[in-house]
């Protein structure tokens, strides 16, 4: 007879995922992917993959970089289902009314985060209110209270204006301390989250001539309203598509096509469609 013991031993262990090794036992919890979520939601997998983008969802992953759904994450897509079916709700608009609910828990990499404290230690190191700040960049005291207490993330829009008021630029936001590097990996880029749904990863810092970004765009999400600033912009177009607005101007590019303007003719951009949108985007000089 063999004992369990023994057919335990014979399970090869390179065969257990990390995040099965590592996170939790099997029998602890069971994890689902993506194609087995869908169908339960009933919404397609790109879908899924596009409201990830947003932080509605953070799957683990296994060591073949398999993405693994918890039921936990599987309630929230059925929840973001109901209030895109039921309430008519753009994927950013639900992303905030989540985080708004304390449904979505903030990453752990605090990437997302970062911007609020440092949205505090400006206003704090000029000794001015919460009011002050607030009337003067035309938005309510009681949105950025949330925005520099990390509950709510501000639109590319709105974060520009800030950094107006402060004197500075949105690449202060990002906190570059480092000083020029020739290389960066993915894993070692700078992120900010600007407002639901809008991801920009800083591809190079220190002491350049050039802003380069990665800009991960969700669908329906944008910049918000128009914003200005001096310098040129160049964009290259590497998946997806994007309509962006200048002085009342519309133009819509997709992938493989390149648009330059003027930093200071007002502008706004959005993402019209069904998947995530990146840019590479590129300010000369860096005072975005």
């Amino acid at each position: 007879m063999i004992s369990q013991a023994s057919v335990k031993r014979k399970i090869p262990l390179h065969s257990i995922g990390k995040v099965a090794s590592n996170a939790m036992s099997s029998d602890a919890k069971s994890y689902l992917k993506i194609g087995d979520v869908a169908r339960l939601v009933g919404v397609s997998p790109s879908a899924i993959r596009g409201w990830e983008s947003l932080g509605l969802t953070r799957p683990l992953r296994s060591e073949s970089r398999y993405r693994l759904y918890s039921k936990e994450d599987v309630r929230q897509l059925k929840k973001a289902r109901y209030l895109r079916k039921v309430r008519g709700l753009n994927a950013p608009a639900i992303v905030q009314m989540l985080k708004r609910d304390g449904v979505i828990r903030p990453p752990s990499d605090g990437a997302a985060s970062a911007i609020g404290p440092r949205l505090r230690q400006l206003r704090s190191q000029r000794a001015l209110g919460l009011a002050e700040v607030a009337n003067t960049v035309g938005i309510s005291v009681g949105f950025l209270s949330a925005i520099e207490r990390s509950q709510m993330s501000a639109s590319v829009g709105t974060l520009r204006k800030l950094a107006r008021f402060y004197r500075t630029n949105i690449l202060d936001f990002f906190d570059p301390t480092e000083s020029n590097i020739r290389l960066v990996r993915p894993e070692k880029r700078k992120v900010l989250e600007a407002g639901p749904g809008v991801r920009m990863e800083l591809l190079a810092w220190g002491n350049t001539v050039m802003e380069p970004h990665l800009f991960r765009i969700a669908p329906q999400a944008g910049s918000g309203e128009s914003y200005a600033h001096e310098g040129e912009e160049f964009l290259f177009l590497l998946r997806g598509e994007l309509k962006i607005a200048l002085a009342g101007e519309e133009y819509s590019l997709k992938r493989g096509d390149s648009f330059y303007f003027e930093s200071a003719t007002p502008h706004h951009w959005k993402n019209p469609g069904r998947s995530e949108t990146w840019v590479l985007w590129i300010n000369t000089p860096p005072t975005f």
